[in-house]
């Protein structure tokens, strides 16, 4: 079996609108998001509070961040988790809801799932 890995790069773009219209136009309903490198200008995460597993605590961050982070497109739609580098040698991790790539780029390689 042959795998195919795709490259779909993000400029001056919101990342996860710009991930769900390159698999749409790629025609990818599902596929597992290997690995995700860039910088972003601000991001939105979430993360779980302690007491609740079934609750988001979204928080959203007017900082640059060189970003990596792995995922999945299931039913057309990307669902990624990503490591958000700050300045201060700090890590933001989480589910990622949004990232706005301007200054730099974001590159996505991903594999289709049959």
């Amino acid at each position: 079996m042959e795998l195919t890995v795709l490259v779909f790069e993000v400029k001056n773009d919101e990342l996860m609108d710009s991930v769900n219209q390159q698999a749409a136009k790629a025609g990818i309903t599902d596929a597992a998001i290997v690995s995700l490198i860039g910088a972003v200008d601000r991001f939105t995460i979430s993360t779980m509070p302690e007491g609740d597993a079934l609750k988001d605590d979204i928080s959203s961050y007017e900082l640059p961040a060189e970003m990596s982070g792995t995922g999945e497109i299931r039913n057309g739609f990307a669902h990624i988790h990503a490591v958000m580098g700050v300045e201060g040698d700090r890590a933001v991790t989480g589910h990622l809801h949004e990232a706005h790539v301007g200054v730099h780029f974001a590159r996505v390689y991903l594999i289709p799932c049959p």
